[in-house]
């Protein structure tokens, strides 16, 4: 093994293991990068193991009624999932989010096989939002509008996770309640057995990550302000 030099206590120069030796250096420094790469990918390779795993293989009805209900499009039965507990008294209203700019409002009746009378009454749709950020914004901007402090959010199961963080990113403080719809054909409960599941999900993975880390940030931010916030020059400090 590898020895480096070293003072001791009583000033004579002793032995110690150069544990460090091993990424001295140009080479030092390439090795580091590679173990780095290495650590990295183990550590992406698990969470991807998680994330899979973790996504919902059924649907269940949310525990107790919102505020409101936010469908976010993409999936064919989303639509006809959120009018189906508009039904069933699950909330006041619901906001569909990012619409086709040429979809009708009788082309949205038709996807639905419950709660078609509603949409003459409470739903709203959006057309502006072309991403799960954009369908955030617009969730927030609405959920303000209406003073609404708990939403369900309906979207596929592999959607559910980065949905979520963006939402809560949007909006903070807002009573979430999750309705992961599932879809037949993407069968996330063997998804390793399916490439096309794979990529998939592999690919919603991937785009979880960025908004985790917009999160994670936000939520740093905000601590940072609310601790260095200055109190008005009427009111004594605490």
């Amino acid at each position: 093994m590898s020895k480096d030099l070293d003072i001791g206590e009583d000033g004579n120069v002793v032995e110690r293991p150069g544990r460090f030796r091993r990424f001295r250096g140009p080479v030092g420094f390439v090795r580091l990068l590679f173990d780095g790469t290495i650590l990295l990918l183990v550590m992406l390779i698990i969470g991807f193991i998680v994330f899979a795993n973790g996504l919902a293989r059924e649907t269940h009805r949310p525990a107790h009624a919102t505020d409101g209900i936010t469908v976010l499009t993409g999936g064919v039965s989303r639509i006809d999932e959120a009018m189906k507990l508009m039904a069933r008294n699950q909330a006041k209203r619901v906001l569909i989010t990012g619409v086709n700019r040429g979809t009708t409002i009788e082309q949205l009746k038709g996807l639905s096989t419950e709660g078609k009378q509603f949409f003459d009454c409470c739903v709203d749709i959006d057309k502006a939002a072309l991403n799960t950020i954009d369908n955030a914004t617009e969730t927030a901007r609405w959920v303000t509008l209406n003073g609404y402090g708990s939403v369900i959010v309906v979207t596929s199961n592999y959607h559910m996770p980065r949905a979520l963080a963006e939402l809560e990113r949007a909006m903070p403080g807002i009573e979430l309640v999750p309705y992961p719809v599932v879809d037949n054909n993407v069968e996330v409960g063997r998804w390793w057995e399916f490439p096309g599941t794979t990529k998939l999900i592999l690919s919603e993975y991937l785009k979880y990550l960025p908004a985790l880390g917009r999160l994670w940030a936000t939520n740093l931010v905000r601590m940072t302000l609310r601790g260095t916030s200055v109190p008005p020059a009427d009111e004594p400090e605490p």
